[in-house]
């Protein structure tokens, strides 16, 4: 299963549309996970058309976007491996003791807010956040993530560069 993830693509501000390098990854996912900030839901639209989409509020997100389908926290099984996602993990000190408090059944938490592309493993529980595409803050790069699951297994997490 291949699986794009992205977070706090601040539309309109940020996102005008799909940036091509995003949707260059975009076509032939299987999944797209969207870690909140999304702003407007007509990004879940035009990002649905590629790949059902599984989405949560971040603290920019309206009521607009928790009617589209975005809860404030999400689990679920992709393809066997069992993922939390939250838009805000709380501080870096303590982050991967903290989800696996929070989220005792996950093997995945994604997440979004800091703009900062992570992945990280300890305490028995990996946590990644793709950054942002369109926002990229102090970091070089605007970002996403890519993820192949086979069988229950993260077999491949990167995060990619996109601007």
């Amino acid at each position: 299963m291949r699986v794009v993830v992205l977070a706090d693509t601040h539309a309109p501000r940020r996102w005008r549309g799909c940036p091509p390098a995003v949707a260059e990854h975009l076509r032939g996912a299987d999944l797209i996970l969207h870690a909140g900030d999304v702003c407007v839901p007509s990004v879940l639209d035009e990002l649905a058309a590629y790949a059902p989409v599984r989405v949560v509020c971040g603290n920019n997100d309206g009521p607009d976007v928790a009617a589209w389908g975005a809860p404030e926290i999400l689990e679920f099984d992709l393809d066997g491996l069992p993922v939390a996602m939250v838009h805000d993990s709380g501080p870096a000190a303590g982050r991967t003791a903290r989800m696996r408090r929070r989220f005792p059944g996950a093997d995945l938490v994604v997440f979004g807010h800091s703009h900062i592309p992570m992945d990280q493993t300890g305490d028995g529980i990996r946590v990644f956040n793709p950054g942002s595409p369109t926002d990229r803050r102090r970091q070089p790069h605007g970002t996403i993530g890519l993820l192949r699951v086979r069988k229950g297994r993260l077999v491949e997490a990167n995060i990619v560069p996109v601007t």
